[in-house]
């Protein structure tokens, strides 16, 4: 059975180019970049290509954007993924600042878990609850800010479940003005290359990103941070990356991220054309099918590879089941507990009722319109089967 793969919010397919130079990369860079011989130079020059790529698609060029030259407002740390990323900012940063922290009671578990751990450990921790709407509203986000005096504030830009773009900018803003020495970070996993990222005007001190939701491989993530930014390392070693993240650096995985980063930059543009017309195909589908949905996340609001639809009197788990055994991949959710699954804070924010089953559709810049029509169909079928079972 031919699989239609719509969950590329959760991982990308690398592309073909950049399977190409991460290959290329291993065999002709794999010395330890931290050597003093050609070997190592080598390798370092491969790191430094991608770190040079993945600053200008962030809007952060260094001067004259070519190897060696000076750096811009900030530069990258390279980690294992984006969740090593968040930990590094959020843990990093709360052993370096002193006082509260905040992030929102929507956070991916790569925020939210640290600062659960930070909590057990006797800091005081702040969720932001969103409007009903599910957007944070930025004064709210500085006022817990200024309550507990924080040390950190971490916030995702795009919301991994639904879609939902935060106004990260004006929180960063809003923030800065009651807590000017506070490090703020974002959490950019499913932002990056997906809507518009300048870190020039985002505000922030760290962002977080990963690889393999890009096209790029898996295994490797970065977290820009702003120069002056003070973050402790999670643990010690060797003394690369400027003693904040110990061990020696993937060349290979660098070099893929920097291409899928370059590539993904230039073509934003054509590509959220591409993923609005593809979530208008499915809409349109399951209304000319008469089937009742509501999306839960307005166009004009939502991060354009994303489309969140809700399904009453649908169970998740029932849904994702039937749509794996007819070769469609996507992701599932519900506001209440599910099996051993807990209950989903951003869908009983936006008011889900807890009969309603959500699924997920995610584009990548290769997903067809007729791939998301069939899917669609299927999609019609197995709500109108679930709802008469």
């Amino acid at each position: 059975m031919p699989q239609i793969y719509l969950d590329h919010a959760a991982s990308t397919r690398p592309d073909d180019d950049v399977i190409a130079l991460v290959s290329e990369t291993m065999r002709a860079a794999w010395a330890n970049p931290s050597s003093q011989h050609p070997g190592g130079t080598q390798a370092r020059r491969a790191i430094e290509e991608a770190r040079v790529r993945l600053l200008v698609a962030l809007g952060d060029p260094p001067h004259g954007s070519a190897v060696g030259s000076p750096a811009g407002l900030g530069d990258i740390v390279w980690t294992s993924g984006c969740s090593e990323a968040d930990a590094l900012a959020v843990l990093g940063g709360a052993r370096v600042h002193a006082g509260g922290i905040v992030i929102s009671a929507i956070e991916h578990p790569a925020v939210s878990a640290p600062a659960l751990e930070l909590e057990a450990q006797g800091r005081v921790v702040v969720r932001v609850v969103p409007g009903p709407d599910g957007v944070l509203d930025p004064d709210a986000v500085a006022e817990a800010a200024a309550r507990c005096e924080a040390g950190v504030v971490a916030i995702i830009i795009v919301q991994n479940e639904v879609g939902l773009v935060q106004p990260a900018q004006a929180i960063a803003a809003a923030v800065r003005r009651v807590r000017p020495s506070c490090h703020i970070h974002l959490d950019a996993a499913q932002a990056f290359g997906k809507v518009p990222l300048d870190v020039s005007t985002l505000g922030a001190d760290s962002i977080a990103l990963a690889a393999h939701k890009l096209a790029g491989p898996k295994g490797i993530g970065a977290l820009w941070l702003r120069t002056g930014a003070r973050l402790h390392p999670l643990w010690a070693g060797g003394g690369q990356q400027n003693g904040l993240r110990g061990g020696t650096q993937d060349a290979p995985g660098a070099a893929g991220f920097g291409l899928a980063a370059e590539r993904a930059a230039k073509d934003l543009s054509v590509a959220r054309t591409h993923w609005l017309e593809l979530a208008e195909r499915a809409t349109t589908v399951l209304a000319e099918r008469g089937v009742a949905f509501k999306q839960l996340v307005p166009d004009q609001r939502r991060a354009p590879h994303i489309l969140a639809l809700a399904f009453a009197g649908v169970p998740a788990d029932a849904l994702r089941n039937v749509m794996t055994s007819r070769g469609v991949c996507i992701s599932t959710g519900s506001a209440c507990a599910e099996r051993d699954q807990k209950p989903s804070a951003i869908l009983a924010a936006l008011g889900l009722p807890e009969d309603s089953g959500m699924c997920r559709l995610s584009f990548g810049r290769h997903t067809t319109a007729d791939e998301v029509a069939a899917a669609a169909n299927i999609l019609a079928d197995a709500v109108t089967g679930l709802r008469t079972a």
